[in-house]
């Protein structure tokens, strides 16, 4: 495994594994259990996935020590500001059955994320959070809150693939010294990823899937990845990533995949913003 290490000395798996969508809390036991022995030792949860307890048991019941892992959540929506966030802060501590956390992000840059931060501020001042960041934030918001915070993110996810790949807000990032993690890795299939000539071409020379390749590309650009599947397969497939190498030809070529806009939705479209507010105002119970 390759490591980043954050700008606040800490280390990250540049890959880890994402359980977004893994709703069944049994499945998502079983394949964070399946995650962690084909040896993933990064586990990306939320809030909003409503699957940390899961995540936890499956933490409890591996049996690796605790400072191998490095353990993700996210704060949602309906927990921003001050009081609220330190609050689920705890409660995801409990259902994760944890006593510390590796990262907390911002899951979206809306409601009172200014008191949010100061609350993760706070916990990672004390020790309980061993970095913090924030989740979705474009390069408005993202410079926004580091000129008026005191504890620069250490990461921001956004969604980052090849169809979308965040060039210029990764030059930004890495200005302000944030590490980006892509989320959306593979574009959850969309224009057809997994068939996608470039792609196949260049992996061919590898003897690498397209999905390989796409890993492949994103970890020489310096970006983290969490993958989400649920098949023991794919995990390895996706874990088998680090024993080739990019050509800077091949570089390029993907590089002319990228279309600059997102696959899924934009924060500047003001019915997608309406809906995630309008989403986030709802709760998670």
């Amino acid at each position: 495994m390759e490591y980043v290490t954050l700008n606040n000395g800490v280390q990250m798996p540049i890959l880890g594994y994402g359980v977004y969508q893994i709703s069944d809390q049994a499945e998502c036991e079983k394949c964070v259990l399946d995650a962690i022995s084909v040896g993933y030792r990064s586990i990306d949860t939320a809030q909003a996935y409503r699957n940390e307890e899961a995540v936890g048991r499956a933490i409890k019941k591996s049996g690796v020590p605790r400072e191998e892992l490095f353990i993700t959540t996210k704060v949602w929506i309906s927990n921003a500001g001050y009081e609220q966030a330190k609050a689920s802060i705890k409660e995801s501590l409990r259902k994760l059955q944890l006593d510390y956390l590796d990262l907390v992000l911002i899951h979206q840059p809306f409601g009172d994320y200014y008191g949010t931060y100061r609350a993760l501020e706070e916990l990672y001042k004390a020790g309980t959070l061993r970095a913090i960041g924030v989740s979705n934030f474009y390069p408005d918001r993202y410079i926004d809150l580091v000129q008026f915070t005191e504890v620069v993110p250490a990461v921001n996810q956004v969604e980052t693939h090849v169809f979308n790949q965040q060039v210029k807000a990764q030059e930004i990032m890495e200005k302000y010294h944030t590490q980006i993690e892509s989320w959306g890795p593979f574009a959850e299939g969309k224009n057809n990823l997994f068939t996608n000539t470039t792609l196949q071409t260049v992996g061919d020379q590898y003897h690498k899937s397209t999905a390989q390749v796409a890993l492949r590309y994103l970890i020489q650009r310096g970006v983290v990845v969490i993958p989400k599947t649920v098949s023991r397969n794919r995990m390895e497939e996706n874990m088998n990533v680090f024993d080739f190498e990019l050509t800077p030809e091949d570089m390029a070529r993907i590089a002319a995949l990228d279309t600059g806009v997102s696959a899924f939705f934009s924060h500047y479209d003001p019915q997608v913003v309406e809906n995630l507010t309008g989403y986030g105002k709802q709760g998670l119970e």
